[in-house]
């Protein structure tokens, strides 16, 4: 079974500013430090943030859904500012996951706005449908949130 959750936040900053951030290796680094209470680490282990890197991600014990997995960065458009990962180890895919993908994407709204979009694409083994219930967009839209007013602090003036 297919399926495709997405979560849009307005920001107050232009979309070059906001794709600095989320098209980057910076994100990973901002949610481990901003989100201490969700991340346990977010760690490299392989490459450099551009096409084929690999982040592991740690949960804090209690979050919803697998303690820890592997992504790769598997689609970085950077004139579209578009980002993909996908699980490639562990967490989703030991819960019957043959698929789960996590995209930004980082829409152009006006000169000083732009939308940051997220959406988590999957594919679940029919024999593990009540998995479905851990996919959320939730720690997406946390972390919007986060980097919104991060970015609205951290802007630089005209």
């Amino acid at each position: 079974m297919f399926g495709k959750v997405e979560h849009e936040l307005e920001l107050e900053v232009a979309a070059n500013e906001a794709w600095k951030l989320f098209g980057t290796l910076e994100i990973a680094k901002f949610v481990e430090k901003e989100m201490p209470q969700i991340f346990q680490k977010v760690e490299l282990t392989e490459g450099d943030g551009a096409l084929g890197t690999v982040l592991k991600l740690t949960f804090v014990p209690g979050i919803p859904g697998p303690p820890s997995y592997k992504e790769k960065f598997t689609k970085i458009d950077n004139e579209k500012r578009i980002k993909e990962t996908e699980v490639v180890e562990g967490g989703y895919l030991e819960l019957g996951f043959t698929l789960f993908r996590v995209r930004f994407e980082v829409i152009e709204k006006g000169e000083d706005s732009s939308i940051i979009k997220s959406t988590i694409e999957y594919e679940l083994k029919e024999d593990h449908a009540a998995n479905e219930s851990l996919v959320s967009t939730q720690i997406l839209a946390n972390i919007a949130e986060l980097a919104k007013n991060y970015l609205n602090k951290n802007k630089a003036p005209k």
